[in-house]
């Protein structure tokens, strides 16, 4: 599951479920919600998961892990933005974030005070590596081999965030292109009445 921004207001969350075996897609689903919740960092949960929800929420075959773009416990609190969401519908979920939030690194290994919060884990050997952190009712351990059996060349991401994140950003380009043709024609018909009072 993966969020990207369409404008100011709005957040664009896409879902895309795959048969873990065979990495086959069974569906896929977006939405598209406003926002009034700026982006303040360690507060994402707040601002992405009511789109997130509503993705969720219109699909027909429900995931029996969902594996998000944002942290788990790796959080201040701990409890990022899939902890949260994971909380929320009752359901595993796993953390992947590009960037280290909080806490320290040691030779690939996350630590809050003492706690084990995460791991480095490299999906493609040319890529900067992820960080993987449990979110909701799944271990750390569990949460890494789900990551490295839905780690698949060329993708630098787990399969199914890679293909949600493609999809987020498919649905950004047409929506974007529709708002720009609407643009166009709401100016030429202004223009018209201009001409023709």
């Amino acid at each position: 599951m993966d969020q990207v921004t369409l404008d100011s207001k709005r957040i664009i969350s896409a879902i895309v479920v795959l048969d873990a075996k065979t990495h086959e897609v069974v569906e896929k689903k977006y939405a598209i919600l406003e926002t009034n919740f700026p982006y303040i960092s360690g507060f994402l949960s707040y601002r992405e998961s009511p789109a997130i929800l509503e993705a969720y929420n219109k699909l027909r075959t429900k995931p029996d892990i969902l594996i998000l773009s944002g942290n788990g416990i790796l959080h201040p609190r701990r409890i990022g933005l899939s902890s949260h969401v994971g909380l929320l519908i009752n359901k595993p979920t796993i953390g992947i974030a590009k960037s280290l939030l909080c806490g320290s690194m040691r030779e690939g290994t996350v630590y809050m005070d003492k706690d084990v919060v995460g791991k480095e884990i490299r999906i493609k050997e040319t890529s900067n590596p992820l960080i993987v952190s449990p979110g909701h009712m799944i271990s750390l351990k569990t949460s890494l081999e789900v990551v490295k059996k839905l780690a698949k060349e060329p993708y630098k991401m787990p399969l199914p965030l890679a293909l949600a994140h493609k999809y987020a950003n498919k649905v950004k380009k047409r929506e974007q292109a529709q708002s720009e043709h609407s643009h166009v024609e709401g100016n030429q018909n202004s223009s018209a009445i201009k001409r023709n009072p």
